[in-house]
């Protein structure tokens, strides 16, 4: 009997154990991107920002806000590569957006050729989806993929399930942001359907489903991508918004070829962001309803900078400069929130410069699984950060190579940032630019000038790591035009500045 009461007391304390094991140990994880969102916004960023983001705020008021977090490239497929993979763009061979034009097939007369680059996620890398999938994890993946063509789509790289990824960087057929989408992983309901919630409902089904086992819920919206369409009620509901805004001058400042938008007051893009924000407020709601949230680490990040030069102008990233193509601070700096049940605190904020590459450590550590030493060779864990924003990451740098053009002006480039200082190598001009983060984040003020030993030191860093990852480079173009280059330039640039919303 005494045997008995033993074994019985004993099985408790193990059921005990297990239970803390499991609060302190979230199991599942959903992943939130983004696509083309700015640093400037959502409001746990920029309190005094046009667009109204109450569910991202939610997420922010319970978790933790990075406030240096960086998309591995200005452009989209580069950094979607990273966050599978662990890796650089430019070590796994992706580093412009798929579809892109390079090498021989470029056709504009830029005094550079763009460097080749891979039109696929390689098969070989374990993605983070198949890392979880190995581990029992159900995988799911809904929205936008552009990581390679078909072959290459979610299901041949871990996700068991696959709503709306492939080929295409946009929802450009159908009736695009709205119902029938004809795209061919999304089955068309009966009646009208909008992309965003509709994307929202399936992940919600999807960890409805699976909401007794482990599991990954990967929700990638093509929102905020052009083409830019909003709902009428939202559309209707900025426009009167906007009528009440103050006269803000300079409206454009000219940033090497291309003018920037300077302030936010874009109905239809605003509309854009507050029905995703709607659609993540739908997923949080459900891990709250289904007592999931305390076993469940949330993402949220975007892919690259908000439009702030090209295709309508849809935002301003100020106080930080350019946008989306530029390698500028408002090309790479995103918003990044993370809530990791145990660890994080709520409302917190870290101020560590961290990168996309460090989400496949990150997660893995987090939910107890494997690391992946020979997969995620460029990201770090970030769960010293999460238990104290303080603590110290054992890396000196964090790297970006981007040598093509960006649609959206911006040019071929490479940059290292080490503590608060950030160099950027022009590869057009074989120039660099040094800045003081700390000090100047718009990055105003070129110290290389001042500072050449500590430029020159960056810069020597910066060529080391490029050719540890055997980085791709431009080439002089043969059909080099300068004056045909400044007008098409600028051609492009009053094009999209014309638009309605100017």
């Amino acid at each position: 009997m005494r045997g008995i009461t033993s074994a019985v007391w004993l099985l408790a304390a193990l059921l005990v154990g297990v239970g803390f094991a499991h609060a302190a140990t979230p199991k599942n994880v959903v992943f939130i991107l983004v696509d083309d969102l700015g640093w400037a916004d959502v409001s746990p960023n920029n309190p005094k920002t046009f667009y109204e983001t109450p569910n991202i705020q939610r997420l922010a008021d319970s978790a933790m806000r990075f406030t240096n977090a960086y998309a591995a490239c200005q452009v989209c497929s580069p950094t979607r590569g990273s966050i599978m993979t662990g890796q650089y763009p430019a070590r796994y061979g992706v580093t412009d957006y798929i579809g892109a034009k390079m090498g021989a097939e470029w056709n504009r007369p830029s005094k550079l050729l763009p460097a080749e680059y891979r039109d696929r996620m390689p098969l070989e890398h374990t993605t983070l989806a198949e890392a979880f999938k190995q581990a029992g994890y159900a995988t799911f993946f809904a929205g936008k993929w552009h990581l390679g063509p078909e072959g290459f789509w979610p299901e041949e790289q871990g996700f068991d399930v696959n709503i709306g990824g492939w080929h295409a960087g946009g929802p450009y057929t159908g009736n695009k942001y709205f119902s029938p989408f004809k795209n061919p992983k999304i089955v068309d309901h009966p009646g009208h359907e909008h992309l965003p919630d509709r994307l929202a409902r399936e992940t919600v089904n999807f960890i409805r489903a699976n909401k007794d086992k482990p599991f990954l819920a990967y929700l990638s919206f093509y929102s905020v991508h052009t083409p830019l369409m909003g709902r009428k009620d939202l559309v209707e509901k900025y426009e009167t918004k906007r009528q009440g805004l103050p006269k803000v001058e300079p409206r454009w400042l000219l940033d090497h070829t291309r003018h920037a938008r300077q302030v936010q007051d874009h109905a239809v893009y605003a509309a854009m962001v507050d029905a995703m924000d709607q659609a993540i407020g739908k997923v949080l709601t459900a891990l709250d309803e289904l007592d999931l949230a305390d076993d469940t680490v949330v993402v949220f990040f975007s892919d690259n900078g908000g439009l702030s030069t090209s295709e309508s102008h849809a935002t301003s990233n100020l106080p930080l400069r350019g946008g989306k193509g530029w390698i500028y601070e408002g090309g790479i700096r995103e918003p990044c929130i993370i809530r990791a049940p145990g660890l994080t605190k709520a409302g917190s904020t870290c101020d560590e410069p961290i990168i996309s590459t460090d989400f496949y450590p990150t997660l893995l550590d987090l939910t107890g699984l494997p690391a992946q030493p020979k997969q995620a060779v460029d990201g770090v864990s970030l769960k010293p950060l999460l238990k104290n924003p303080a603590a110290a990451l054992d890396r000196e740098a964090i790297y970006w190579h981007y040598p093509h053009y960006g649609n959206q002006g911006g040019f071929p480039s490479s940059a290292i940032r080490q503590g608060d200082w950030k160099l950027i190598w022009n590869y057009e001009t074989d120039t660099v630019e040094l800045y003081n983060l700390a000090d100047d984040s718009g990055e105003h003020h070129d110290l290389a000038a001042t500072k050449p030993q500590l430029a020159a030191k960056l810069k020597a860093k910066l060529e080391a790591w490029l050719k540890s990852v055997d980085a791709k480079m431009p080439t002089p173009n043969p059909n080099y035009d300068q004056k045909a280059w400044e007008q098409m330039e600028y051609k492009r640039d009053r094009t999209s500045r014309e638009g309605k919303y100017t």
